[in-house]
């Protein structure tokens, strides 16, 4: 099993044979596990749960969707002022949703694609010690301020999408050996709250707010399945979607949701800006990952990768390296150079 690159989940072709096939083949050695490319409406991340969960449930009105373009329905905004928002009905004061385990789709398309990922397996295409990797959005990714701006609202959602999700995980941890299994806690939009997201209430801002649904969820899992943590700015309306001063309270979300989980954390993945200066990096010299392998998401402006990697290198001396999110949101005709700066990141970092 590799642990000189990660891929964080999205990739934008057209089946999981194809993802599969395409990275999974050349860059199967270098990794730990290999994701299904979220291919279809996984791809959107969460804005997808806009049309598919929120809009007509009978305990939500629907305050805003996506405007028509030329008349044609929008389901996926274009931009985030015209995303979708939602309020709870008067008198309600727990959402909850229906079909537990198949209600979100991760534990469905999660069987599927791990039946290619294991053919593919047996046939020598990948790797025989690699794991099946499933990216999960984590509870306040989906369920924030953002989408549901009623003061209280927030507050009535969360616990039922916690109740859907860790469904999910139940069914998922029955269909999958837990030795080919590895989950990964995907936390975007709870690292932009903890930063300070004008508008959020003031509760957003703290480290355990985001921190209890990691601990809850995790203790789901079987020790045998791996455990990863995918920490973003954002790719929504072009990356990053926040760009911090600094890594400083990222690190301290980190922290906190490592030792929240009280067991084995494998990976954790943390996003690097565009920039070669101590002061962004600095951080990250307060890790405290235990045996946890760090991926930094440097693969990006590759003119400035070999003065990224030595900066970041005065404070975590030992690290793979990862791109700075998903590929969902990125043109399919720049894949094969991402795969190329790939390959040329490993050699990059051998090299150093």
């Amino acid at each position: 099993m590799g642990n000189q690159l990660l891929l964080v989940g999205s990739i934008p072709l057209d089946t999981v044979e194809e993802v599969m096939r395409t990275f999974g083949a050349p860059l199967g050695p270098y990794l730990p596990a290999l994701p299904d490319g979220e291919v279809g409406e996984r791809r959107s991340w969460v804005n997808r749960f806009g049309y598919l969960l929120f809009n007509g449930h009978e305990d939500l009105e629907t305050l805003r969707r996506p405007p028509k373009i030329g008349g044609v329905e929008q389901l996926l905004p274009t931009k985030r002022s015209e995303g979708w928002q939602f309020r709870v009905r008067p008198g309600v004061e727990r959402v909850r949703f229906g079909l537990p385990g198949l209600r979100l789709g991760y534990a469905r398309d999660a069987t599927n694609s791990y039946f290619v990922f294991r053919t593919l397996r047996d046939k020598g295409v990948l790797p025989a010690d690699l794991r099946f990797q499933v990216s999960i959005p984590m509870i306040n990714s989906v369920v924030r301020p953002l989408y549901f701006p009623e003061p209280g609202d927030i507050d009535k959602v969360r616990p039922g999408f916690e109740e859907a999700l860790a469904a999910e995980i139940e069914v998922m941890v029955r269909r999958i050996p837990a030795k080919d299994l590895a989950i990964q806690w995907d936390l975007a939009g709870e690292l932009l709250a903890v930063y300070g997201q004008p508008g959020n209430p003031p509760s957003e801002t703290s480290i355990e707010t985001h921190v209890a649904p990691v601990r809850r969820l995790s203790a789901l899992l079987p020790n045998e399945v791996a455990l990863g943590f995918h920490f973003c700015f954002g790719t929504f309306g072009g990356w990053p979607a926040f760009a911090p001063s600094d890594l400083g309270r990222a690190v301290e979300l980190i922290n906190a949701a490592v030792t929240a989980v009280n067991r084995r954390t494998d990976w954790i993945h943390i996003p690097a800006l565009d920039r070669a200066d101590d002061a962004f990096y600095a951080p990250l010299a307060d890790l405290k990952h235990g045996d946890a392998r760090v991926y930094l998401g440097m693969i990006h402006s590759m003119n400035s990768f070999r003065e990224r990697l030595a900066v970041a290198r005065k404070f975590v001396p030992d690290f793979g390296l990862g791109a700075y999110c998903g590929f969902g949101r990125t043109p399919p005709e720049q894949l094969p150079q991402l795969l190329a700066d790939h390959l040329k990141a490993v050699e990059l970092l051998n090299a150093a």
